[in-house]
């Protein structure tokens, strides 16, 4: 799949606020991100740097299966989700709140 249509703006869906993605991001500068499935490492970073002015180190990408579940007598599935976990130079910092 090319990724030569995907603007940087449109590859981040929005952060990920957990708590556990708090406590990374406090104690690791570790950023959690919900992408688009055609995300690659390359464009997730770019529109880091685009989006919110600081360079990330290092991205690293997991994919979250659909997971089945059961709801009202009905069976059905979560959809699943790309995640990014960018990490920033120590010293920089991305408000997302």
């Amino acid at each position: 799949m090319s990724n030569l249509n995907l603007k940087p703006k449109n590859v981040l869906r929005g952060p990920r606020i957990t708590e556990k993605a708090a406590i990374g991001a406090d104690k690791n500068g570790v950023y959690v991100f919900e992408v688009e499935k055609i995300a690659t490492k390359k464009s997730i970073s770019d529109s880091v740097r685009e989006i919110y002015k600081v360079t990330p180190e290092r991205v690293r990408v997991v994919n979250v299966k659909p997971r089945a579940v059961f709801v009202r007598g009905k069976k059905g599935f979560r959809g699943g989700i790309k995640k990014a976990y960018v990490t920033l130079k120590k010293g920089d910092k991305i408000e997302l709140i």
